[in-house]
């Protein structure tokens, strides 16, 4: 995958969003500190690095970012190998839709913290398989379609119950975390209340795990997510700018 290598003007520019991100996150968090979706405890960043230079990823590694999500199985090969000595802390999160064919290829992919997409039973049971073989642990997320929009894929709420249940019981390898959603941009602009990432919040609380995690909100609407109980959030053009598809 090609990818443009960024000038140093670039790279400062990535460092001080990162930082103003980080900013943020901690002002929607004490606010949400006041309210009743309050998780007690400050929601983690996953900056999404999707079609950006892995040099800009090591720019916020050094920042102190450990945690970046990727889109696209095959970028998230090609940089967690340029990286894995130079930022031998990080943690990558699969965020993209998962592919039957290339599930394999995550028990090979050297710091993979997190699946966040999970949607389907025989992906789930697949992967555990795949895993189990590289006699390692992989922690994973159940996708919730808060949105009813087929595009963005993921369960209905009683669907992605009965799929984190399957996981505890019967995929070993795999470490259910929580649930992810993907809302819809209309609503996410909207004011008051976001109805979607409230059901995914009732959807946390059927189960009855304070501890499990909730990934919803991204740059356009991360500090609503916050302040409903997010612990999560998905941060690419903030950070990074506006991708190019270009080299893809």
């Amino acid at each position: 995958m090609a990818h443009e290598i960024p000038t140093a003007e670039e790279c400062t520019t990535v460092a001080s969003n990162l930082e103003a991100i980080m900013e943020r996150i901690r002002r929607a968090t004490d606010e949400a500190e006041k309210g009743p979706y309050f998780r007690d405890r400050r929601p983690e960043l996953v900056a999404v690095s999707k079609t950006k230079h892995p040099l800009l990823v090591e720019v916020c590694y050094k920042a102190g970012q450990r945690v970046f999500g990727e889109n696209y199985i095959q970028e998230l090969e090609e940089k967690s190998s340029a990286l894995a000595n130079s930022c031998a802390e990080i943690q990558w999160h699969y965020i993209g839709q998962i592919q039957s064919n290339k599930i394999k290829k995550f028990s090979q992919i050297k710091n993979l913290s997190c699946v966040e997409t999970l949607a389907k039973e025989a992906h789930a049971l697949a992967l555990n398989k795949e895993i189990e073989k590289a006699g390692r642990k992989l922690k994973v997320m159940v996708q919730v379609n808060t949105s009813n929009e087929e595009q963005k894929g993921g369960l209905s709420s009683s669907k992605a119950l009965e799929l984190a249940h399957l996981i505890t019981e019967s995929c070993h390898a795999l470490e259910f975390r929580g649930f992810m959603t993907i809302g819809s941009f209309e609503v996410s602009i909207g004011e008051g209340l976001n109805e979607e990432f409230e059901k995914l919040f009732s959807v946390h609380h059927n189960i009855k795990e304070s501890t499990l995690d909730l990934s919803m909100g991204m740059s356009h609407d991360f500090e609503t997510a916050i302040k409903q109980g997010s612990t999560s959030v998905r941060v690419g053009s903030l950070i990074f700018g506006a991708r190019n598809y270009g080299g893809i």
